[in-house]
């Protein structure tokens, strides 16, 4: 039996939401281990001088507990 963990990570990149999910697994990698899935719950953007700057994403990551 697996015990699994959800934790909430935001994430940014000036290129894209795939990006910004690929630069917070990344980083979440790095501390977390074990990490199964990943849940794209909402997606923005930052806008600055009628331009799209940034793209945004808050993920919920899934991870087994050892």
């Amino acid at each position: 039996m697996a015990v699994i963990k959800v934790i909430e990570i935001m994430s940014d990149s000036p290129k894209s939401w795939e990006e910004a999910t690929a630069n917070a697994i990344k980083k979440a990698s790095k501390s977390v281990k074990g990490i199964r899935s990943a849940y794209v719950q909402s997606q923005s953007v930052v806008v600055k001088s009628n331009k799209v700057t940034a793209y945004r994403v808050n993920l919920k990551v899934s991870f087994e507990i050892q």
